[in-house]
């Protein structure tokens, strides 16, 4: 049996904000779509777009690119909501934010990127998570695409974008979400990079074979008196 997602208010601890959606005054964001047939440039486009909003500019490298996928949507074989599954599922999304961060984090660049906006507060962040827990990140892409929310704002042809276009972060000001550095949690960084050893034997002083000691080296000297007994 399924653990079923906790409920939780939509509130946020800014009290001078109204909404998570449009402020006056905030430029209006352009919408990346497939619903009237677009060419070929307009195309590549909306998939630089998604790219763009999934992976953020931080990660749109040449491995995060998806051919096959974009193939698809080229040929109308899948939707804009088909597209962006794919790449939520795809082995250099998880490795570049699932593998490097605990769960509550992922979540956090989840919403921002799927449903364009920050979380609402840390309860929605540990309803989420505990979906991951128990039911694995797939169920949790799932139930974010779809919910009601990522629907009446994106429905099946529409590249998600930030609803709430700034944020403000200390020291730096507003910015846009999809700006944000991916934060990696540092108790995971030794399964990215190399795996530390341990010795626990003798410490020995460890000469290459390309510098072994030549004629003439004190160090021939040294060993000769290290292999003599004296009685």
């Amino acid at each position: 049996m399924s653990i079923p997602i906790l409920n939780y208010s939509l509130s946020t601890h800014n009290h001078r904000v109204n909404s998570f959606e449009y402020l006056s005054g905030e430029e209006q964001p352009k919408l990346y779509t497939t619903d009237f047939l677009p060419s070929s440039s307009e195309m590549d486009e909306i998939i630089w777009a998604a790219y763009r909003q999934i992976f953020s500019e931080h990660q749109t490298l040449a491995i995060t690119k998806q051919p096959f996928l974009e193939s698809q949507l080229r040929f109308n074989q899948i939707t804009i909501k088909d597209f962006i599954k794919g790449l939520l599922l795809s082995s250099e999304f998880r490795y570049l934010n699932y593998d490097v961060n605990n769960n509550y984090r992922f979540v956090e660049m989840c919403v921002q990127r799927v449903l364009g906006r920050d979380i609402y507060n840390d309860r929605e962040k540990l309803a989420f998570s505990i979906i991951i827990g128990s039911s694995g990140v797939e169920s949790f892409f799932d139930l974010l695409l779809n919910s009601e929310e990522y629907f009446s704002n994106f429905g099946e042809s529409i590249v998600p974008y930030q609803r709430r276009r700034i944020i403000y972060q200390r020291n730096r000001g507003e910015i846009p979400f999809n700006l944000k550095t991916p934060r990696l949690d540092y108790s995971l960084l030794s399964k990215q990079f190399m795996p530390q050893l341990s010795w626990s034997g003798p410490i020995r002083t460890f000469r290459p074979q390309e510098q072994a000691p030549k004629a003439g080296d004190p160090a021939l000297f040294f060993s000769m008196l290290n292999d003599i007994s004296f009685v």
